[in-house]
Formats: structure tokens, sequence, C-alpha cells
């Protein structure tokens, strides 16, 4: 299951990299959230500003091991990633911790909500 996990997270990761929007939905819930410092966001508004071109990314990479823990038919997926994006022309790096929760639906992985937050430095 772990490793049906992993596959899953790489290939929306690819997808993201592609910036193909429905190829991205593909990968979540029609009610799944992003959640950062900023508060929730309905995941619709990442799919249509990846649509439109406005959001970009170029890079998107697992900095170290990923935690998974499997719950019945949800599973949390835990990791350091790396991305490089574009909104609206302006290049952003990012370095973050993420976490998603999958629900297993009709036999396979969909992403419900995302949270991340920016990785501190090691001190």
């Amino acid at each position: 299951m772990e490793a049906e996990l992993l596959a899953v997270a790489r290939n929306w990761a690819e997808a993201i990299v592609a910036n193909d929007a429905d190829r991205i939905a593909a990968f979540v819930t029609q009610d799944w959230v992003l959640v950062a410092d900023a508060g929730v966001s309905p995941g619709q508004e990442f799919l249509a500003l990846i649509a439109s071109g406005e959001l970009t990314h170029s890079s998107m990479d697992v900095v170290g091991p990923t935690r998974v823990r499997v719950l019945g038919a949800t599973a949390i997926l835990t990791a350091r990633g790396a991305n490089t994006a574009h909104y609206r022309g302006q290049q952003f790096e990012a370095d973050e911790w993420t976490t998603d929760v999958f629900v297993r639906r009709n036999g396979r992985w969909a992403c419900e909500l995302t949270h991340y937050t920016a990785a501190r430095p090691p001190s």
C-alpha cells in the first residue's frame, strides 16, 4: 500500500510540473482544499490558476523520506518538498513541509486536503 501511495504522489507531482490542470485534477477529490498560513483555499482555485497559465511549476522534488500512514480508507503522507513556481511571471522558490490526506474511493487514492508550511533552515 505504501509503494502505491508513493507512486500516486510522484505521478501527481509530475502532473503539477507538466502544468496540466486536468491531469492534476485526476489526483484530487472535488472537495480538495489547501491549507497554509493564509488559511484554507479551495483546490479548484489552484486548478483554475494552472489552467489559465497564471501559475506554473518547473520543479517539484521531495527532500528526504516521505512518512506514509494508512488508516483504512484514509492515508496521510508527510514530506519535505522543494519546488520552483512562477505566479503571474514572478518566480518563487519554496522549501516546505507538506501533509496530504488521501482517501480511497472506487479503488483509487485521491487527495482531500493538502497542508503546507515553510520549512525552517537547520539551526
